[in-house]
């Protein structure tokens, strides 16, 4: 079927056609002959594709595009290549990995924020239309071999648990035949929460064995696209290599950070204006670009305090060992593939962040992010940061760079990732490279261009028509261009000329050189007070002249402005913009944002073996009293030791466990401080249920409570948390029963965090100031009756 018409290509999968010649009655007939059977190909040129998208990588970080950080498969990419310079992304992470993979709008897709804060409105619900299918599912039912590495956040939270459905996972609804990765915003590069397709694995090694994630998923795609290439190498593959890296939290073995080390002791003013003089050299920022100016909301390097700033130096250390441990990797998939003799037909995209570099980490940077996402920044005093700098990067440390390094990592725009008013928060460097198809190398191409121009440019590569029926549904239109008319003319005309942006208030639209923008947040002031959408100052700017947004056109030109922010308006109501959503804590809760929830009531009943559950698949028990409740069977010829349940890690958690045969119960705020409530006696040796109690003091968010623990309903220990998480516990840490996995929530377990009795049932309930209730013993007989 490699000979399938555009037309026949057009309905996905290609429909079979049934034989209707000459059918014998007996096999031996010498007239006995059927067509062969062959695979669907696509056309015999089409080339191998690999789609590289790192994280949270500013346009002015890599060096291929004027930054500090040595980035050499990037450079020699772009050497037998095109450097993109107007290229832009939507900016935030799953909005444009959502774009990227179907070819249309963010909103478009269901995606207009993180998953993590879907609502019910069709633009921000999480859920890709089944009438705008991805590209892998399109590539793949036209003959190409499909694989994912590495991050996948376009999966809604109430479809992140072992029972699904896995429907916007990569291998279930995705187009993926392989994925090897994380699903979520990020993860633990020591010690990450893994899948192979649907199913949780643990990494084979550790960091004490050299284990780095992004690593790990260089050694599987080289496996994987070898695997290919030798069992099916007449079927073009599809890679898609999107580390987790460079996003928070910055993690690199020690030796990469200390390459950089007293490279940014000028601080982040200085780095800016170096690296747009670099720009300006290597010709990806125009002669007469202007440095915009820094923010108020941003302080000097000057301003920052003496005390402070060796911390400040050490976080953009780290952050460049990080960028360039991470192109060092997508070297090693590039040689690998040019190993095989297939570089030369492959196209690359290598786009070198899906948004500006993040401005998350608060002023002063942070040890733990988690700190900022839950409100409690303030927590982490300088003092205490100036006394945990040496563990920045290591596996000790969630660490996170200050908003000052990643303006500066943005240069020569304003503002960063979320700003999806301005260059800086989506105009990211990317680099095409595929000699069979373009014959210039080492240009720069300045055409306007947008992530969902990646579905179209690939499509026709690859010779394939966009489908209009895709597994039955009639599909809408792909709403990127092409990027191959520009590939071999560089002055051609750009054809994507009219682009929105818009991500929690802050939009904006280009059109034509033109760009009308307005700022409604800040993204590292959570707390901030917002103006009214309609309050909101708008700015005009005009690209020809005025490459990087310096000069504000909007008092000398009000009526080209009022005619732009029409036009947004037009294409807000085109693609499924409204409403403009600028909630933020309000829409982490499932049920104020209107989405669905996994786990509702009051009570959850787990049992043993149950492991790697997210956060969104365990009750809530933040902000409330709660109690859990272990039903278990001590061992007899051994001291009871182990985990019941944990949830969260090392950086944030709690969990229920047993040590040298007594009850303990921690809380773990933040990898700061540890809250250990103990039994004051041993287990009794038959079966018992073991209970936390949590009453919470009330009386807003984040207060502390205090702790019981019972045997059988007796009480046998108490204690006090002085404060607790709000909001998360990890992004990438989970829910166990019987086990820890990942990092541990406690260095408190002893030898072994695997419980070494039998436990029946767990329990956990929320909302409730009696405590002293048990498990139902029915319940704990139908768990042993199920056992026999």
């Amino acid at each position: 079927m490699n000979d399938a018409t555009d037309r026949q290509r057009s309905v996905l999968p290609i429909p079979d056609r049934p034989y209707l010649g000459h059918v014998t009655y007996d096999a031996k007939d010498p007239d006995t002959s059927f067509p062969p059977i062959t695979p669907v190909l696509p056309p015999g040129t089409a080339p191998n594709v690999l789609v590289v998208l790192l994280d949270d990588v500013g346009f002015g970080a890599s060096s291929a595009f004027g930054g500090p950080i040595n980035t050499p498969t990037a450079e020699r990419l772009h050497r037998g290549g095109l450097a993109y310079n107007r290229f832009h992304t939507t900016a935030l992470c799953a909005p444009t990995r959502a774009a990227l993979l179907s070819g249309r709008n963010h909103h478009s897709v269901g995606m207009g924020m993180i998953t993590e804060t879907a609502t019910s409105a069709p633009g921000s619900s999480g859920l890709r239309p089944n009438t705008k299918a991805t590209l892998a599912e399109t590539l793949k039912l036209n003959g190409y071999s499909t694989a994912q590495f590495g991050k996948c956040h376009e999966v809604p939270p109430w479809q992140t648990s072992p029972v699904g459905p896995f429907d916007a996972w990569p291998t279930g609804g995705g187009g993926f035949e392989y994925f090897y990765g994380f699903i979520g915003g990020e993860n633990n590069q020591y010690y990450p929460a893994l899948y192979e397709g649907t199913t949780p694995i643990e990494a084979e090694k550790g960091p004490e064995d050299g284990y780095h994630l992004t690593e790990d998923l260089a050694d599987k795609a080289i496996d994987w696209v070898r695997t290919q290439k030798a069992l099916a190498p007449k079927k073009p593959f599809f890679v898609y290599f999107a580390p987790g890296a460079t996003h928070a939290p910055h993690h690199v073995p020690t030796e990469w950070s200390d390459r950089y080390t007293g490279r940014f002791a000028n601080g982040w003013d200085a780095q800016r204006e170096a690296t747009l003089a670099r720009q300006r050299d290597k010709g990806i920022a125009p002669a007469d670009a202007e440095l915009t100016p820094r923010p108020a909301a941003i302080p000097a390097w000057s301003d920052m305090s003496e005390e402070l700033k060796p911390v400040l130096e050490r976080q953009m250390e780290v952050y460049a060992g990080f960028l360039e441990h991470t192109d060092f990797h997508v070297g090693r998939v590039v040689d690998a593939i040019d190993a095989l003799g297939a570089l030369d037909n492959t196209l690359i995209y290598y786009i070198i962040g899906d948004n500006g570099a993040s401005a998350e980490g608060t002023v002063n940077g942070a040890f733990n992010e988690m700190a900022n996402f839950n409100g409690l920044a303030a927590i982490e005093t300088p003092e205490f940061l100036a006394e945990v700098n040496h563990k920045l990067g290591t596996p000790e440390a969630y660490n996170h760079y200050s908003v000052g390094w990643a303006w500066a990592m943005c240069a020569p725009f304003q503002w960063t990732k979320q700003v999806a008013s301005h260059w800086g928060g989506t105009r990211n460097g990317a680099i095409v490279h595929w000699p069979s198809g373009i014959t210039h190398s080492g240009e720069i191409r300045s055409q306007f261009a947008h992530v969902i121009d990646v579905a179209p440019t690939v499509l026709e590569a690859a010779g394939l028509p966009e489908p209009t029926f895709v597994n039955g549904i009639q599909q809408s239109p792909i709403e990127g261009n092409s990027m191959v008319y520009s590939f071999n003319d560089p002055d051609a005309p750009e054809r994507h000329d009219l682009q929105y942006f818009e991500m929690a208030g802050n939009r904006g639209v280009y059109y034509k050189g033109w760009s009308a923008v307005t700022r409604h947040s800040t993204p590292w002031l959570p707390n901030e007070k917002l103006p009214e959408l309609d309050d909101d100052v708008w700015e005009l700017y005009d690209g020809s002249v005025d490459w990087t947004q310096s000069t504000d056109l909007a008092a000398e030109m009000p009526d080209r402005l009022a005619a732009l922010q029409r036009l947004w308006l037009i294409e807000a109501v085109k693609y499924n913009v409204l409403p403009i959503d600028d909630r933020r804590f309000e829409r982490l809760n499932a049920t104020i944002a209107g989405r669905p929830q996994l786990v509702t009531g009051t009570s959850q009943v787990l049992f043993p073996g149950m492991k790697r559950l997210s956060e969104n698949s365990v009750i809530d028990i933040k902000n409330r009293s709660f109690s859990v409740t272990a039903a278990i069977d001590p061992p007899r010829d051994a001291v009871a030791n182990g985990v019941l349940i944990a949830q969260g890690g090392r950086f944030g958690g709690w969990a229920l466990y047993i040590r040298e045969g007594r009850a303990k119960f921690v809380y773990n705020l933040l990898g700061m401080r540890e809250f250990v409530v103990a039994a004051t006696e041993d287990l009794p040796e038959a079966s018992v249920q073991i209970q936390a109690s949590f009453t919470y003091d009330g009386g807003g968010l984040a207060k502390g409570g205090d702790v019981m623990l019972y045997y059988d309903g007796r009480p046998v220990g108490s204690g006090r948390v002085e404060q607790t998480q709000p909001m998360v516990f990890s992004a990438e840490e989970t829910t166990d029963i019987g086990d820890d996995y990942g990092m541990p929530v406690s260095t408190d377990y002893g030898e072994a965090s695997k419980f070494n009795g039998r436990i029946d049932v767990v329990q956990i309930d929320v909302g409730q100031d009696d405590h002293s209730h048990l498990i139902d013993p029915a319940e704990i007989a139908r768990v042993a009756a199920s056992r026999q």
